[in-house]
């Protein structure tokens, strides 16, 4: 192998395994269609293919990172990739529709582990502007994933089939546990923490019901007893959970660290970032194939211009951090994510593609910068020694904030889309004839955004009809959606500027350095302001 210097292994291990775990969350999208006829799956079924992964991964989390922290985490790394590379391998092989679903359940399990210790290592292996870099790397990865996976999914579902997708990870699944254990310094951290069971159950159990209730909400009703009883189960467990934690001296997460507003603007930075504009790449995947018509593979091409610029602004971001201080960076992001979303709510329903180009692209500009300062942010307003911790959960609120931006965006656009396609069916005699004929099937049709399936078999007045129809309803309905995502990133602007405030970040030390210099208070008084050549938070 060549001759690298072992902190950039570290980063090309856990590059790899997080563009893994992030690339199955929207990768196995455009393959469902041939997972249901392969497996002879129903809907049901398909819907658990992506929520089994989407619940593990977000229910664990913090409790991966916490268990970095206590017994190494380069050791926990390798575990959660051996995980997760053993079960993509039951996803390929699975012969029914439960075997797969369980198999994407441990995947989540995996990618938790993964996902949770992937700041630390980093952080422990940078310092100076080499970690500026680093996590522009990293951010760019988990932009470039997210975006890339429709295009990825497309290529190797029409090319060598459904199964591969999972296949794939099988073989650099292994190659990343060979440099984690070969190339990788050990990072075990001597500590007297215990494990936190109650809080354990009590956290995980909570976020899992939560998500669950999130993601059930539109199909069951949030009124209906599951729900409700979800919903209650979650709010009395996380009263449990802080309870618990509040009064245990090896908490599992320290409560009192979201006593500095840093800590605070980042969680919500994490969250509104997700909540906004990574929550609309569904309704614009379902807007660029259902409503438009393009294929798996001419959708996925029509992703690059958010990937490719969050690829090239994310390291531009990353060495920034040395010289502007984060909450300009996070706020100004968010910001262009926001407008990003404005220049997306202009569609009509004779629109092309090219109508959401640039907004497209500006958001793209703004996940580049956000992401890079958001991952070091999130481990340097801690010790080092709760690095997992802080990691942990900045990564739980990336995920909660999809699930609840999918969530809400997903009910107001089953109920926008009910109403307004049966408004503009009624105003025709075509329209009405579908209403009157195929009312069942037009509901399961719009839940499921497989409009241009149900109508292939339909006579062609009534399939123009409802294609007509659909495409005025989802126009106005779409440029709801990202109005919305832009009002909560503009939110999530506003509140990281004023929250994460410099003097609450800890002062960036290299391997071995000593006590803090005097004058170095954590009091909300730095001895120095801060100045370039420092990581982003540091203190001279």
């Amino acid at each position: 192998m060549p001759k690298l210097h072992r902190k950039w292994w570290t980063l090309i291990a856990v590059c790899t395994a997080i563009f893994m775990l992030l690339l199955d969350i929207t990768i196995v999208n455009v393959a469902l269609p041939s997972i249901q006829r392969s497996l002879h799956a129903t809907f049901s079924d398909l819907q658990w293919v992506i929520d089994a992964y989407a619940l593990t991964l977000a229910a664990l989390m913090l409790t991966a990172g916490v268990l970095g922290d206590m017994f190494g985490r380069r050791e926990m790394f390798a575990i959660g990739l051996g995980i997760f590379s053993v079960s993509s391998f039951v996803c390929g092989v699975s012969t029914g529709s439960t075997m797969l679903n369980v198999a994407r359940a441990a995947q989540g399990v995996g990618g938790a582990i993964m996902f949770a210790t992937s700041l630390a290592l980093i952080a422990q292996a940078f310092h100076g502007r080499d970690r500026g870099t680093a996590f522009g790397i990293y951010g760019a990865v988990i932009g470039g994933a997210i975006a890339i996976g429709p295009l990825l999914g497309g290529v190797i579902t029409s090319g060598i089939g459904w199964r591969w997708i999972f296949f794939v990870n099988v073989p650099i699944g292994i190659l990343a546990i060979f440099i984690t254990l070969t190339r990788m310094d050990r990072s075990k951290i001597v500590t007297s923490r215990r494990v936190d069971y109650v809080g354990f159950v009590s956290f995980s159990a909570s976020l899992f019901m939560l998500v669950l209730a999130l993601v059930r909400g539109d199909t069951d009703g949030w009124s209906s007893s599951l729900v409700v009883g979800l919903l209650t189960g979650s709010a009395v467990l996380f009263g449990v959970f802080v309870v618990t934690e509040l009064r245990r001296r090896d908490a599992m997460l320290d409560l009192s660290l979201f006593r500095l507003p840093a800590v605070t603007g980042v969680s919500i930075t994490a969250l509104t970032l997700s909540a906004s504009v990574f929550s609309l790449f569904l309704y614009l995947t379902l807007y660029i194939q259902d409503d438009l018509g393009y294929g798996p593979l001419a959708a996925g091409l029509r992703f690059l211009p958010v990937s490719l610029l969050a690829f090239a602004v994310s390291p531009v971001a990353g060495k920034l951090t040395v010289r502007i201080q984060a909450r300009y960076l996070l706020g100004a992001g968010l910001v262009v994510v926001g407008v990003g979303c404005v220049l997306m709510s202009f569609t009509t329903p004779s629109s092309g593609w090219l109508a959401i180009l640039p907004g497209l692209a500006v958001a793209g500009i703004g996940i580049g910068v956000v992401n890079p300062v958001l991952a070091s942010s999130s481990v340097a307003v801690v010790e080092p020694d709760r690095a997992g911790m802080a990691s942990g959960a900045n990564n739980t609120f990336r995920q909660v904030g999809i699930a609840t931006g999918i969530a809400g965006l997903g009910t107001i656009f089953a109920g926008q889309m009910r109403q307004r396609v049966t408004a503009s069916l009624l105003s025709s005699p075509a329209g009405r004839a579908v209403a009157e004929l195929h009312g069942q099937h037009l509901a399961t049709a719009l839940a499921s955004g497989q409009v241009r399936t149900a109508i292939r078999r339909w006579p062609p007045a009534q399939a123009h009809a409802l294609l007509q129809a659909y495409r005025i309803a989802f126009s106005a309905t779409f440029d709801h959606l990202v109005l919305i995502a832009a009002a909560i990133a503009f939110a999530g602007a506003v509140l990281s500027y004023v929250l994460v405030r410099q003097r609450d970040f800890v002062p960036a030390r290299g391997p071995g350095a000593g006590s803090p210099p005097p004058g170095d208070r954590r009091d909300g008084h730095p001895a120095t302001a801060h100045r370039p050549g420092l990581p982003t938070g540091a203190t001279p």
